[in-house]
């Protein structure tokens, strides 16, 4: 060492610090020389005259960008401020600091405290002004270096990206092969895997119901075993994430796509964060290269489906709410004629009756509301219109279902057959594995061993499932599709189909329904905008003020005139059932209930049958004179006592008050002989003297 070189006594009393940064994780496991090097600078400390060293590798692997947060380089601060460093030794400037605030800042603090700065180049001390501006130099020249560096790779990357050669991560399904570039996974499972999920979504249109369904089927997706490399992976029942990704994914519609995402910059406690994979709209993706590869579908339907995944957002500004089940059939489809808002869904009553309401102008603005309506009549309305629109190709549609479910199945015990074969390779795999290995390196076999047999147990499993989804198939009667065809209100009423399966059919086939209440008629007019773009309009009439949805059946109604007044209400309660019109409840018909309709729509019946007195039956009548039916059937024939039938043979009906002519009165009184009229020309038998 050179007299300048010397550190002064009181320098060296202080410890040492070698610093040891690497940029990347990469750097770390594959550039062990420039490690070794930075090692050896605690022999150079030690050559200097110092006897404390220590040695800062906190840092390995991490950015001196400023960035990333980097508990060593903090430790290190920490210790100049304590005034316990005495020299800073590390490989060049670009170790400790990559950015201008760090640098300068590390600088400042050794001026401070006196501490030098040692490098490969000799020593520095930041006191003396031909130093301190030797070391900002140098900090200057790393930090512009880290920038060229990254402008270099950038630009390099993205030129090669617009010619669709840049071997960026792709997803599941593909692969980088060496000859021929980006292609399909030779793995035929994972293909039929992401295959079924297009063509259940397309079934479905929604990507939950496609969860749902896979879910059900046991059908599992691959997941990464290596962490981002995505060499190696394991199958595992499937979730939303994977759904998603596959759906979203342009890669999959054979698009070449770079710089979906970005980097976005915070300061976070004074330092700067950035925070990556950051997705970007459409239309600001840098490149976008169709027909690049090949495609699981082709672009239309990719297309096709991002609209579909957007429409099923909830919430969304236009959108319209997909089929949710509920108790509503038109549920998201409806729109103001007035406002032209979309109309909301409310429950009202005890059992909770679905109402369709505009009031948005009256929350919101303060105004009146535009209208609002019962759903019962205009989803009945709704049902009928989309049967008859159905029904000139319901058998076609038959068919086409019948080949679907065919497709269904097939699909099902395809994923089950290609599970089996990969557990089957791989117990085979483990299998020759193990008999590869020396039966005396007891370690090594016994691991072989037990890894053999976990295979064997997959492909039993396996056999399992195959043979239970077999049954399950073979077991399952086959849905009549042609029958269905040929009567779609009872297909649409069915106990198996949700109202969920009702609004999705109602959507395939309806845009929307302009929904508006003509006040002057009492109608509610609706116009429905198919797909294919035709229009047709319907007219509903509207309940009146108290008019509920539990009315009696018209036809039940004309029933109950024509027999009232000729049968009992027992009767006509009889006949109803047996008729089969239930209740406005939707209840088995009692006398009491035919009773209770009579009442309130003023149908007449038996006079003798409202029990107030006035009109009394036979039996009544004799229970109030006291004398048998015999007696007052007697008296009726013979004409002393008035009486009414509805029609012949019919039960009489007798006025309470006639009970009080004086010739009843009179004919119930003889009791000694026979009552019987006397003519005055007839001769009597006996003489009166």
């Amino acid at each position: 060492m050179t007299n300048i070189d010397l550190l002064p006594t009181a320098v060296l009393r202080r410890k040492a610090v070698v610093y040891v940064r690497q940029s990347s994780q990469t750097q770390v496991q594959t550039n062990l020389e420039s490690q070794r090097r930075q090692y050896d600078l605690v022999a150079e400390a030690r050559r200097r005259g110092f006897v404390q060293v220590e040695v800062i590798d906190d840092d390995l692997g991490r950015s001196a960008s400023g960035t990333v947060a980097r508990p060593g380089f903090d430790r290190l601060v920490a210790w100049l401020c304590a005034g316990e460093v005495g020299a800073v030794l590390c490989f060049d400037a670009s170790r400790l600091a990559r950015n201008g605030r760090d640098w300068h800042h590390l600088l400042e603090l050794c001026g401070l405290v006196e501490a030098r700065v040692i490098d490969l180049d000799g020593v520095y001390d930041p006191c003396r002004p031909n130093d301190r501006l030797l070391l900002g130099m140098k900090g200057s020249i790393s930090e512009f270096e880290l920038g060229v560096l990254k402008a270099r790779m950038l630009d390099a990357a993205r030129a090669k990206a617009q010619r669709g050669e840049l071997r960026i991560s792709v997803p599941f399904g593909y692969v980088w092969h060496r000859e021929y570039g980006l292609g399909f996974d030779p793995d035929m499972r994972l293909q039929e895997v992401i295959r079924l999920i297009f063509a259940r979504f397309s079934q479905l249109g929604s990507a939950r119901q496609v969860l749902l369904s896979l879910a059900d089927e046991q059908v599992h997706f691959p997941r990464p075993s290596d962490g981002k490399k995505m060499i190696s992976f394991d199958w595992a029942p499937i979730r939303y994430r994977n759904v998603i990704s596959v759906l979203k994914n342009p890669f999959y519609a054979g698009m070449y796509v770079y710089g979906k995402t970005e980097k976005r910059t915070a300061i976070v406690d004074g330092r700067v964060r950035k925070t990556y994979k950051h997705g970007k709209p459409v239309e600001r993706w840098e490149v976008m290269i169709k027909d690049h590869h090949d495609a699981y579908i082709d672009w239309s339907e990719f297309e096709r489906n991002q609209r579909q995944l957007a429409l099923n957002a909830y919430g969304k500004l236009d959108g319209v709410k997909t089929g949710r089940g509920g108790r509503a059939l038109l549920t998201g489809l409806l729109c103001c004629g007035r406002c032209g808002r979309r109309l909301s869904l409310s429950y009202s009553g005890r059992s909770g009756n679905p109402v369709y309401r505009c009031d948005r102008p009256n929350s919101q603005h303060a105004k009146s509301r535009c209208f609002n309506f019962g759903a019962r009549r205009p989803d009945e309305a709704i049902a009928r219109q989309l049967l008859r629109a159905v029904e000139p190709l319901a058998i076609a549609a038959g068919q086409q279902a019948q080949q679907r479910h065919m497709e269904l199945q097939a699909d099902q015990r395809r994923i089950v057959e290609l599970e089996l074969q990969q557990a089957r390779y791989e117990a085979s795999l483990a299998e020759r594995r193990y008999a590869a290995c020396d039966p005396d390196n007891r370690l090594i076999a016994a691991q072989l061993e037990k890894g053999w047999e976990t295979a064997l147990q997959r492909v039993r499993l396996c056999e399992q499932r195959l043979d239970a989804t077999e049954r399950t198939l073979s077991a399952a009667p086959s849905p009549d599709f042609g029958g269905l065809a040929q009567d779609l209100a009872t297909a649409w009423d069915a106990p198996g189909v949700t109202m969920r399966i009702r609004q999705q059919l109602l959507r395939s086939l309806v845009k929307e329904i302009i929904a508006d209440v003509d006040d002057e008629t009492r109608e509610i007019v609706l116009t429905i905008h198919w797909q294919g773009g035709h229009h047709s309009q319907l007219r509903i009439a509207k309940p009146r003020t108290g008019e509920h949805g539990c009315r009696t059946p018209d036809e039940a109604l004309a029933v109950t005139r024509s027999m009232a007044g000729k049968w009992s209400d027992e009767h006509i309660a009889a006949t109803l059932n047996r008729m089969g019109f239930p209740t406005g409840h939707g209840k088995t018909w009692t006398a009491n209930r035919v009773a209770s309709v009579r009442r309130v729509n003023n149908i007449c019946a038996y006079r003798s049958a409202n029990k107030d007195g006035e009109w009394l039956t036979m039996s009544e009548a004799a229970v109030k004179l006291g004398v048998t039916n015999h007696r007052i059937r007697h008296l009726i024939k013979k004409g002393l006592l008035s009486a009414e039938q509805v029609v012949e043979r019919a039960p009489y009906q007798i006025r309470a008050i006639d009970l009080l002519d004086p010739k009843v009165i009179d004919a119930i009184a003889r009791t000694d002989r026979p009552c019987r009229e006397e003519s005055e020309n007839q001769i009597s038998m006996f003489s009166t003297t």
